[in-house]
């Protein structure tokens, strides 16, 4: 029988790396893993897990692939020898943690080239032959960042709320396809990602005045302390990935925890945002909720919600 084929970007660490060693070594050795990295200088590591883990000869190959370079990506798709990808996981991202003033030139560009933009062009080089074929799961990671605003995370929630639209237009149109979108909802997990957050953590903090430098100060504490709390470890987030890679009918959306989803459910209840703002506040930063009469409905809906729900959210991955 023919293996499934899944290419992987962003492998060098984290999910990716994660999720390829995890499909490699699996006992039904059922999959053969593209594994791509932007740089192979960063390979080490993965090969080295590879081999500790017995993963079995031909199981498990590293391709460079830049999702910023349409070039890169045919080069990479072209040295796939099944010439088929039956699973496309589009897990490539970057971080952007600051206030919007103190992003250094060139760094907001660069997170949304990568995180949507390089997932649209992954989509364009695969889809079409998915479509072809009437068949193909793609798997996207995506972020507590884009089901719910973060403070300090603008440019990053932008780009993972751009995912959301894309992958649920996409689910739309492509059920006559037999090709299925699913987008898996990381909340913190335990890998490298926090620390390389484009242009450096906070960006150019001068930029800004002391109050709102203050803020991020606070807000840097909340998050040491949510990944203290919640964070996951990535095998417990892969296995979600699996979830949604076997299902007979993939659901659009899967959650590595249901942590956050009394926030989530907040944002919608209230269509003017109010209450969510409310308690997204007070969470981050521990402050009294918004004084008048929409704050103060906005606070007794934050006060429907326990700590450790306010808590836990409020740190992407």
């Amino acid at each position: 029988m023919d293996r499934t084929v899944v290419l992987i970007t962003g492998c060098s660490s984290g999910i990716g790396l994660h999720l390829a060693l995890r499909l490699a070594s699996d006992p039904s050795q059922s999959f053969k893993v593209y594994a791509t990295l932007r740089d192979l200088a960063s390979q080490g590591p993965l090969l080295e897990a590879a081999q500790a883990r017995g993963c079995p000869p031909g199981s498990l190959e590293t391709l460079q692939l830049d999702v910023r370079d349409a070039d890169s990506i045919a080069a990479a798709q072209a040295r796939v020898t099944e010439g088929r990808v039956d699973v496309l996981v589009c897990n490539a991202g970057r971080g952007l943690v600051g206030p919007l003033e103190a992003h250094k030139e060139g760094s907001v560009d660069a997170v949304l080239d990568v995180n949507l933009t390089g997932t649209v062009r992954m989509l364009q080089a695969f889809l079409p032959d998915m479509k072809r074929r009437r068949s193909g799961r793609i798997l996207v990671t995506g972020s507590i960042g884009g089901l719910m605003a973060l403070p300090f995370n603008a440019v990053y929630c932008a780009s993972k709320f751009a995912l959301e639209g894309l992958c649920e237009s996409l689910a739309i149109l492509l059920q006559p396809f037999g090709v299925h979108v699913s987008v898996i909802e990381c909340g913190p997990v335990h890998t490298p990602f926090p620390e390389k957050a484009e242009g450096g953590l906070g960006g150019v903090l001068d930029r800004a005045d002391a109050e709102t430098r203050d803020l991020f100060y606070r807000y840097l504490r909340h998050c040491e302390r949510v990944i203290r709390e919640a964070g996951q470890d990535p095998e417990e987030v892969v296995e979600v990935f699996l979830q949604a890679l076997r299902a007979p009918r993939p659901a659009l959306r899967y959650f590595t925890t249901e942590r956050f989803l009394p926030l989530v459910q907040l944002r919608f209840s209230d269509p003017s945002g109010s209450s969510y703002v409310a308690a997204a506040h007070q969470s981050a930063f521990h402050d009294k909720a918004a004084e008048g009469s929409d704050g103060a409905g906005a606070e007794a809906e934050a006060g429907k919600l326990g700590a450790s729900e306010l808590r836990a959210p409020l740190a992407p991955q």
